[in-house]
């Protein structure tokens, strides 16, 4: 079992990395959030998983421990295989996973593509009390999945012709300093910060 590794990036894409450690070049799949710590060409050390079937190896590889932890709680999960255990850690933070988990919120999870209401619904019960070591409070979590104002604004944005995911972002920290604001007040403050 190849727990960890320590060398140099020798190639860097969106979804895998080769780590070339004294000469041997280790093809390793991993999420966004990693991807977007490492560096072509300089040092690295990631936690890795690896997964041995009867058709394929496949190693795996974390930025944290805590990102290798919650890879593995989602793998358990029937019907959550490698891969989509990576889009979950890509679209979203471990606070966000955890917070959605331990909040029921399938909403949030079925966010992430291939990750259906059956398959989220199952993570929530399959993980609800295991996700506890991640200490996410109700502060952490984000609590506007869920809000009807975020959704209509951005609606009317995406009608403007104002991409989602763009001004999801800007709606995020305007409704954590103003979580009382208006449909007509989001938008305005949201265009205000593009």
């Amino acid at each position: 079992m190849i727990y960890s590794l320590k060398g140099i990036v020798q190639e860097l894409g969106a979804t895998h990395v080769v780590i070339d450690v004294n000469g041997i070049g280790y093809y390793v799949g991993i999420s966004l959030q990693t991807s977007q710590k490492l560096v072509h060409q300089q040092p690295v050390f990631l936690f890795t998983q690896q997964i041995i079937r009867e058709d394929s190896h496949q190693l795996f590889g974390f930025f944290s421990k805590e990102e290798k932890e919650m890879f593995n709680l989602l793998i358990s999960v029937s019907g959550v295989g490698a891969v989509s255990a990576l889009l979950v850690l890509s679209s979203l933070s471990l606070q966000e996973i955890a917070g959605a988990i331990g909040n029921g919120n399938s909403a949030l999870l079925q966010k992430v593509k291939g990750i259906g209401v059956k398959t989220a619904e199952r993570i929530i019960v399959d993980l609800r009390d295991k996700v506890l070591k991640f200490n996410v409070s109700a502060e952490n979590i984000s609590t506007f999945a869920d809000n009807k104002v975020k959704d209509e604004a951005l609606s009317a944005l995406e009608v403007l012709g104002i991409p989602r995911k763009m001004s999801e972002r800007i709606a995020d920290k305007i409704l954590k300093q103003y979580p009382d604001y208006s449909v007509e007040d989001l938008v305005k403050q949201i265009l205000k910060n593009m």
